[in-house]
């Protein structure tokens, strides 16, 4: 999508993961990511998927975000079935549709905070000037305005990550994906970058899907799961 506007919501889930599995071979033999996984995310939620390391958390959220593909079940993303997408379908359908936020920024030292987060856009084939003209308004909606100018090099952890996000939403996907947005971040820059995360899903509408370990940040959200060895479980939601 290409404007601002709010993500209109629907009875309709927008993802729809069902009995969804993940075996991968090593040489010790099948070992099982996912197993039969089921749920529902709606258009405008905010889910945080919680678990350990190893858990499946990464996979399943890979498997969103059509980076990675389940071996069994089926993914529905607003009724299209993600499995059957060729992988230049697939290609489109992330840089249509879906916004990535790493725990690392993935930012390119070399280029000004601006240039960073313009770069998407530019590449995708957007003349420069309206490409930096979003991405300066995506700095506005992260508070990074006053540091549209600045190389990463100079920016904090907390700016970098914040930068990230901006650049993760200057087409204003419907969907975030965020792998452990806060993981490399002090408790209070991790509060912040959190509450940036969630303003965006209230004011855009956008649905926010947060994969963690940390449970203050699974709290914040509307809703939350956990992956035990695979499995999913109910948490709470709000």
């Amino acid at each position: 999508m290409s404007d601002d506007t709010a993500f209109a919501g629907t009875d309709r889930p927008l993802y729809l993961v069902e009995h969804a599995q993940k075996k991968v071979q090593s040489p010790a033999g099948e070992l099982t990511i996912l197993r039969d996984v089921s749920l529902e995310i709606k258009a405008g939620e905010a889910l945080a998927i919680v678990g350990s390391s190893g858990s499946g958390k990464s996979t399943l959220l890979h498997i969103l975000g059509t980076l990675d593909r389940a071996t069994g079940g089926r993914v529905l993303f607003d009724g299209r079935d993600l499995s059957a997408l060729s992988p230049a379908e697939a290609a489109h359908f992330r840089n249509r549709e879906l916004g990535f936020v790493f725990q690392f920024h993935h930012l390119l030292p070399e280029f000004s905070t601006v240039e960073n987060v313009a770069m998407q856009a530019v590449i995708a084939g957007m003349p420069r000037r309206e490409a930096l003209e979003k991405a300066e308004a995506a700095l506005e909606r992260v508070g990074l305005a006053d540091r549209r100018d600045h190389h990463v090099a100079t920016l904090s952890g907390g700016e970098r990550q914040r930068a990230a996000i901006a650049r993760a939403t200057l087409l204003c996907p419907r969907v975030l994906l965020a792998d452990e947005p806060t993981g490399n971040l002090d408790e209070k820059t991790g509060e912040r970058v959190a509450e940036v995360l969630r303003q965006l899903n209230r004011d855009m509408g956008m649905t926010l899907v947060i994969v963690t370990h940390n449970r203050e940040l699974a709290e914040s959200m509307d809703r939350s799961l956990e992956l035990r060895l695979g499995e999913l479980y109910a948490q709470h939601s709000i």
